[in-house]
């Protein structure tokens, strides 16, 4: 096999590779908890408000208006926000590895 030069850095190590999985878990789990609870919140809203939810707004009840309107909405806000931060945890991993490279080789950190 070939082996890589000493002085280029490989961002698919295995610290690499577990510190971004790890990371990658938390925003996982976090947007999966974000999920549960838009899930089950309006099971309990209705069981613990039925009259609350019972009320009309522009001419549906409030259970009907926040399923068929705002919880796709806000399911799609939690994939964004999942999307989003997971590739900013890449690019920050990998502009991390990069400048502990840099300063390795004795270069200096812009």
């Amino acid at each position: 096999m070939h082996n890589p030069p000493p002085d280029k850095f490989d961002l698919h190590s295995e610290a690499f590779l577990h510190s971004l999985m790890r990371k990658q878990l938390k925003l996982s789990i976090t947007c999966a908890l974000a999920f549960l609870v838009v899930l089950l919140g309006l099971p309990l809203a209705n069981y613990f408000w039925p009259e609350a939810m019972a009320t009309r707004v522009c001419g549906f009840t409030l259970t009907w208006l926040l399923l068929g309107i705002a919880f796709f909405p806000a399911v799609w806000c939690i994939a964004f926000y999942f999307i989003r931060r997971s590739i900013k945890l890449e690019e920050e991993e990998v502009a991390e590895v990069v400048a502990e490279g840099k300063r390795g080789r004795g270069e200096k950190e812009i």
